[in-house]
């Protein structure tokens, strides 16, 4: 059987191109052993609560993991996930035309240069492609916002273990919102313990399968910290993230009484006749960043206080 390769030559970017493409590689190289500042501060924040020696040691473990990682620079987990961007751009952005050769190279680049590990498989064809591109990889997931020139990115790895409890549907009319309950429970009963707890859980509502999809990984986008807009909406944020704690998964699934840094819920509005719910799930290496660009390129990182590229 003849060996499968995957083609890829890197593409001509303008000056400016380059150096957007250069800066994303490293921060993404950043985002691979350093976690966002609201993640670290929850992860101290759990960690005080436990009181079994094994919930406690998992923590210090956990605390040491991203010592050495920042230390060492080398990725904090061995699953460096798959890249996804979620973009918000305005339609003035000077690279527009180039954004999608530029994420690409960059992700290529940091796999070379963080390195992370080889996660692209083309499926059906069944090929690592040995460089973390694919087809379809990077994820980008774009909005045209305004007329401005400045674009607000989010960088993620989505690793295997917290994409695994990511699930979709479309409710039968008559569920309502206590289906959307009932549906993120079963799913956190099921496969929660798989994602490596303390998790991020991402829940979102919308009109169809693939909105609410959507929503929910947005979701994870949002800080640890943060409080829906929706009144509706904090309120269910709020009574599921005590009905997960209360299943008890604690750190890494051995038990404890936080089993979620949060729970955050993205809605918009659906058809009168049916409520899509999605859940996704971030890991308690939650490896989520922020850049944010002007038409210059300056930038800032205000998920990373301190951290210059």
């Amino acid at each position: 059987m003849d060996t499968m390769t995957y083609d890829y030559t890197e593409p001509v970017l303008s000056p400016k191109g380059q150096k957007m493409r250069d800066i994303l590689a490293d921060y993404i190289t950043v985002v691979s052993h350093r976690l966002p500042d609201d993640v670290t501060k929850k992860l101290v924040e759990l960690s005080k609560i436990e009181v079994d020696p094994l919930q406690r040691l998992i923590y210090d473990t956990m605390m040491e993991n991203q010592m050495l990682a920042g230390k060492l620079k080398r990725p904090s987990c061995q699953d460096t996930g798959a890249l996804q961007f979620f973009i918000k751009c305005g339609a003035k952005f000077p690279l527009l035309s180039e954004l999608n050769a530029i994420l690409k190279d960059a992700v290529y680049r940091a796999t070379k240069q963080a390195p992370l590990r080889h996660n692209a498989v083309q499926t059906f064809d069944e090929f690592n492609t040995g460089m973390n591109i694919g087809d379809g990889i990077p994820s980008v997931f774009m909005q045209i916002v305004d007329d401005s020139a400045d674009i607000e990115m989010y960088v993620y790895m989505a690793g295997g273990g917290c994409t695994l409890p990511g699930e979709a549907k479309v409710l039968m009319p008559g569920e309502g919102y206590e289906g959307v309950v009932r549906f993120v429970m079963d799913r956190m009963t099921s496969y929660g313990i798989n994602a490596c707890p303390p998790l991020l859980v991402g829940v979102g509502v919308g009109t169809s399968a693939e909105t609410a999809a959507l929503n929910s990984k947005l979701a994870l986008m949002r800080r640890v910290d943060s409080v829906s807009p929706n009144k509706n909406a904090a309120k269910l944020e709020h009574l599921l993230e005590d009905g997960i704690n209360h299943i008890g998964l604690g750190p890494q699934g051995f038990g404890g009484k936080a089993s979620v840094m949060g729970v955050n819920v993205i809605n918009t509005a659906r058809h009168p006749s049916a409520i899509g719910v999605g859940v996704s799930t971030g890991c308690w290496s939650h490896r989520r960043g922020k850049i944010n660009f002007d038409s210059d390129l300056n930038y800032d990182l205000p998920l990373n206080e301190g951290v210059e590229l």
